[in-house]
């Protein structure tokens, strides 16, 4: 459980002043927010440091003063440390954090003279220039391009830059980088580029190919160059080693697009030139090298493409060098982000059209940039109806690079399996998000009267639920998980974790309590243990919560976290462009329909196993009991005295209303009856009515680029994406926080 909270304001860049009374006052710099918490692990928080002011963390110290005490800076080096500084801080909801950069001079004296290690430290001079500088394939020279300050976005603003990488000059609180002579292992996968050029005559089909032929060239013999000419019909290139005659000049032949090199002197006279780190390696050259790997491991970190550049290429990438080319390697593979959102329109057209009877629907914003989608297929509005009327509302973050948030609509199948109902890609979570998922719904449901949603206590869905369905008999049942957390979180009090247990505990049984009586006796024990808990579960509304007082139906399903499977699926596919990952979750849903309508075609049984296995358990309880014929009803004698009435489907005990499966007292009194129990359970339970919610199938999506192609243009709509964007840094890891359920379906 996460304990206290609180957000490291880290500042970089300023200067410390000693004020009269011997404390320090700190002017100037950059800042950056950082959340932390008492959880949080002392490397993962100096990576995102690094990250966030685009430095080594080699280099970095990070520093704090103790509050009330701005005279001595205290070091943070490992866990505890981190740790110290949260504790130190009480209840203060920011800490000031201070980063501090190592001076650090590289010692060239002892470097080999060799190819990869050209230059001395003042013909590198342009390194120490305060400007930032790319190397840009449209200029003749280096040349100034973006301001390092506290507005520049580095993932993001990357964006906007021609096919470059950024080359960050170091600063007064900023290393020089340079990357060391590469061995002979480092350039074993960049041997097959030293022949990419060959000579004069050799032919490019277009000026790029060119351009990248010489890249990969300059770096399998580790020099630098720099244009003299570079436009679309003519490149002319030296060595960037002053006085070296390296040349090469290459010009469209005549009534051709091709590119032929006319003059080439391949002779290097120069002692060598440090490859900078990153300055032959675009962003394009690292997408094309990792493209392959990343097909086959989506997961595949910057980090670790930094890591295998330099022992495959030598060449030292920094960590957003190595982010920004994934993501020009994950469009490549997957689609443009923004073209799919402007085939949007296309694309539901195209689901309507193959799923008819499906709803899907999306929104748009006063300037087309996109607000939601919903969408339920047939094959589930259908299969619905054979459901249980109980429908779990969830929601999971998406990571793609115009963030957002994916709202699903789950139910139990007979089975106690997840069946998807429907689901919705919104900007953001918001109470009006919320309302308009719900009315899209209730219009796709052909009925909607007595249904019971399980969904968090959140007061925007709280008031949504009742908003929507106010003329529809319909049920809101608060996620127990959710509760039980908010609990330990409001008590004041200090309890140890094994206390908090044995409340949540008692909680727990509260909710599965069948009576009011046992429903008081555990809260009693509540009591006996906080008069605050006591008066907390009081005030939280039992009657949405407890089995003894809730009017709807349930099933004994406690927890909105049901649709488990379903979120999985968004958090694989969530950083795909919207067409795409709509498509995913499509294709899931039609494999689960398929799959488990072939599993149901080899069941005897007439109920569905999971049912089965719980009427069994039941039955085995009779042996104990004892019925007596009290007229219209029956008294049931065992560990307590209960009343059946077969006629109306009731027990006292309240077991066979809250499951829908006869309870042990109503299968002892049918046994007496000479009756069979399956005649007793609820229809939804039956293998007949498990089939007919899978009977109805979810049908592919034509996906071919052409027809993608025209559709878009021919789009009256136009879609945009959203202005959210994934923010610098490494996006937050994202946890689909699912937990078993207590004595689940007690029975």
């Amino acid at each position: 459980m996460t304990g206290k909270k609180a957000i490291a304001i880290c500042q970089l860049g300023g200067v410390f002043k000693t004020l009269d009374d011997g404390s320090l006052s700190y002017e100037g710099g950059d800042a950056h927010a950082i959340d932390i918490d008492e959880n949080s692990k002392y490397s993962d928080f100096e990576i995102e440091v690094a990250e966030m002011f685009n430095c080594s963390p080699n280099f970095m110290s990070i520093k704090y003063f103790l509050p009330g005490n701005r005279k001595t800076l205290i070091t943070i080096s490992n866990d505890k440390d981190l740790q110290r500084m949260m504790k130190f801080h009480g209840d203060s909801s920011s800490i000031d954090v201070y980063v501090m950069m190592e001076e650090v001079v590289p010692d060239v004296s002892n470097m080999p003279a060799s190819r990869s290690s050209r230059t001395t430290l003042s013909e590198a001079g342009l390194l120490t220039d305060p400007t930032p500088c790319v190397l840009d394939d449209d200029m003749d020279e280096i040349s100034p391009r973006v301001l390092l300050d506290s507005t520049f976005d580095v993932p993001n603003d990357l964006a906007n830059l021609n096919d470059e990488i950024p080359i960050i000059p170091p600063s007064p609180s900023l290393p020089l980088t340079i990357s060391l002579p590469p061995t002979p292992k480092h350039t074993k996968a960049a041997q097959q580029w030293q022949n990419n050029i060959t000579g004069v005559g050799q032919r490019f089909n277009t000026v790029t190919d060119f351009r990248d032929a010489l890249r990969k060239y300059s770096i399998a013999h580790q020099f630098a160059y720099k244009y003299k000419k570079n436009d679309s019909h003519r490149v002319t290139v030296r060595c960037k080693s002053d006085g070296c005659p390296w040349r090469i000049h290459a010009s469209r032949l005549s009534t051709t697009q091709l590119i032929c090199i006319k003059k080439m002197n391949p002779t290097h006279t120069c002692e060598g030139s440090i490859v900078k780190t990153g300055h032959q390696a675009t962003r394009s050259w690292v997408a094309g090298v990792i493209k392959e790997k990343l097909k086959v491991s989506p997961n595949y970190k910057p980090k670790d493409i930094v890591t295998d550049i330099k022992e495959q290429y030598g060449v030292q990438l920094n960590y957003f060098q190595a982010w920004r080319g994934k993501e020009i390697a994950k469009e490549q593979l997957q689609g443009s982000y923004k073209e799919a959102y402007g085939q949007l329109p296309y694309f539901c057209d195209q689901i309507m059209e193959t799923n008819p009877g499906s709803r899907v629907t999306f929104n748009t914003k006063d300037d087309s940039s996109f607000h939601r989608l919903f969408l339920s297929f047939h094959a589930s509005l259908y299969g619905f109806q054979h459901c249980r009327p109980l429908i779990f509302l969830g929601s999971v973050p998406l990571k793609s690079k115009y963030q957002g948030t994916l709202l699903a609509a789950t139910a139990p199948d007979g089975n106690d399996e997840v069946f998807p109902v429907a689901f919705a890609v919104v900007d953001m979570v918001s109470d009006d998000n919320w309302r308009w998922f719900l009315e899209q719904l209730k219009a796709a449901l052909i009925t909607c009267h007595g249904i019971t949603f399980v969904v968090d206590r959140e007061t925007g869905i709280k008031e949504a639920v009742r908003g929507v369905f106010r003329e529809e008999n319909v049920h809101h049942a608060y996620c127990l998980r959710s509760l039980s957390d908010q609990l330990i979180r409001d008590l004041t009090g200090k309890f140890s974790h094994e206390v908090k247990r044995l409340i949540v505990d008692d909680f727990y049984a509260a909710a599965y309590a069948m009576k009011p009586d046992d429903f008081q006796k555990c809260i009693e024990s509540i009591k006996s243990i906080s008069v605050e808990a006591y008066n907390w579960v009081i005030a939280s509304e039992p009657v949405h919560w407890a089995n003894a007082f809730f009017l709807g139906a349930r099933y004994n399903h406690m927890t909105s976290n049901f649709g488990e499977i379903f979120y999985n699926w968004a958090s694989d596919a969530n950083e795909l462009p919207i067409t795409q990952m709509v498509d995913t979750i499509r294709s899931k849903i039609m494999e689960l329909i398929y799959n488990r309508r072939a599993a149901s075609n080899h069941w005897l049984t007439r109920l569905t196993p999971v049912s089965s296995e719980r009427l069994e358990k039941e039955s085995i309880k009779v042996c104990a009991l004892q019925v007596f014929n009290s007229g219209e009803q029956f008294e049931v004698r065992g560990d307590s005295i209960e009343i059946v009435d077969i006629n109306n489907y009731d027990c006292s005990c309240k077991g066979w209303q809250i499951t829908g499966l006869p309870c042990c007292h109503a299968i002892a009194v049918i046994g007496c009856l000479g009756r069979d129990p399956y005649d007793y359970c609820a229809r939804y339970f039956t293998v007949e009515s498990y089939r007919l919610t899978y009977s109805e199938s979810v049908n592919p999506i034509p996906r071919e680029e052409k027809v993608m192609a025209e559709g878009f243009s021919q789009a009256i709509v136009t879609v945009t994406p959203p202005p959210t964007r994934r923010p610098p840094g490494r996006p937050p890891r994202v946890y689909v926080n699912v937990k078993i359920e207590r004595n689940k379906l007690l029975l």
